[in-house]
């Protein structure tokens, strides 16, 4: 049964009702449960749990390190290109801006990889645009042939890939995956994703399965917050990692939590989400969802995420920029959206020691 199927269970469910029937006693049991069930979740997911929010915090600050420890892996983002042939509303990037639109050669790659390196990164995101015209499978995976001989790991964050083509990717030195749904709701998935590839809710919401079924080594996914009600969007997404660790035992799984974040062009239909929501949609997952490891990106401030580190985040972007080759200067800087935490990886790490963190930078290395 595929993750569609899993949840076509809930179409048409009435969330404002069932988070008004949560009681007092179903948010202590949830606190108090080793293997929570949907229900569980959706009870600290709601809004009578925010008077529990301290206990909630201090459940999953203590799973967190009976799981991860004080650990917290840093990586950095790689922007390919910036060639997009979909027009996703509240994308800087999107086909319908007008963005100079650039991409990197192999000699301008191999310099930003030497950067990065030297300043200490071993774990790294690459990304595209959604042009396979513009940014095909096979210079993506030129692309990693060149970064594996610079990092341990390299995740990519791209276009919706079938099965035989995140094989070749994973052939060639790829070891993680981030792609995001966006918005789990269907209707709201069709008005902001007007056209092009990105607009195929099914093929994008059975990627991570694909890629899962190849044997990659991890899986990171999420839900962009303010395109949708968080509370049943964060849901759905913590349902399909639970679904995710279910079926594929061998991946890691692990979920991102971004949130909207000013760009290019105008998006106007913004589902509030304040930083309370963001401490209760962090730690409901943790509880929820023990094993699964939770990145908190840039989109951020620095003061913002410094203070969520106890509360069950594992993963920190470091040194990010989100214009095609950014961290070398080498283009126009066109932004996919404005970085909120421009700290580089020696004032993260700095951070990490005041807090009693280990900053882990190397946790995996690709075998050829």
């Amino acid at each position: 049964m595929s993750f569609l199927d899993f949840i076509k269970q809930y179409e048409g469910f009435d969330f404002k009702k069932s988070f008004d029937q949560v009681k007092e006693n179903d948010i202590i049991t949830a606190l108090s449960g080793d293997n929570l069930n949907q229900s569980d979740f959706l009870a600290l997911l709601s809004p009578k749990a925010c008077a529990y929010l301290e206990n909630i915090a201090q459940r999953a600050h203590q799973l967190t390190l009976n799981y991860f420890g004080r650990t917290i892996q840093l990586y950095t983002p790689i922007y390919l290109a910036n060639y997009c042939e979909s027009r996703c509303l509240y994308c800087g990037f999107q086909a319908g801006n007008e963005v100079k639109r650039t991409k990197m050669n192999f000699k301008q790659l191999e310099k930003e990889a030497k950067f990065l390196a030297e300043q200490g990164f071993k774990h790294v995101l690459i990304l595209t645009g959604s042009s396979r015209k513009q940014t095909p499978v096979e210079y993506i995976r030129q692309c990693v042939e060149i970064l594996k001989g610079y990092f341990s790991s390299i995740a990519i964050e791209i276009y919706a890939l079938t099965e035989s083509e995140y094989s070749q990717l994973i052939k060639a030195g790829v070891d993680g995956l981030t792609i995001y749904q966006e918005v789990y709701d269907r209707e709201i998935y069709k008005k902001v994703h007007l056209s092009g590839p990105k607009s195929d809710h099914q093929f994008r919401l059975d990627a991570p399965e694909r890629a899962a079924s190849t044997n990659i080594r991890c899986v990171n996914i999420g839900a962009l917050l303010g395109l949708g009600p968080w509370r049943s969007e964060v849901f759905f997404m913590g349902l399909h990692a639970k679904y995710l660790q279910d079926n594929y035992p061998q991946v890691e799984v692990s979920l991102s939590i971004p949130r909207l974040r000013p760009h290019k062009g105008k998006f106007e239909d913004v589902f509030p989400v304040t930083d309370q929501d963001i401490v209760q949609i962090v730690t409901a997952l943790r509880v929820f969802l023990p094993r699964v490891g939770i990145t908190l990106s840039t989109r951020e401030n620095d003061v913002f995420r410094d203070n969520l580190l106890s509360l069950g985040i594992t993963r920190l972007s470091a040194g990010s920029t989100t214009a095609v080759g950014g961290h070398t200067s080498e283009f126009d800087e066109a932004n996919q959206f404005e970085i909120a935490d421009t700290r580089n990886l020696a004032q993260i790490k700095q951070v990490l020691a005041e807090k009693d963190y280990q900053p882990v930078l190397k946790d995996w290395m690709h075998l050829s």
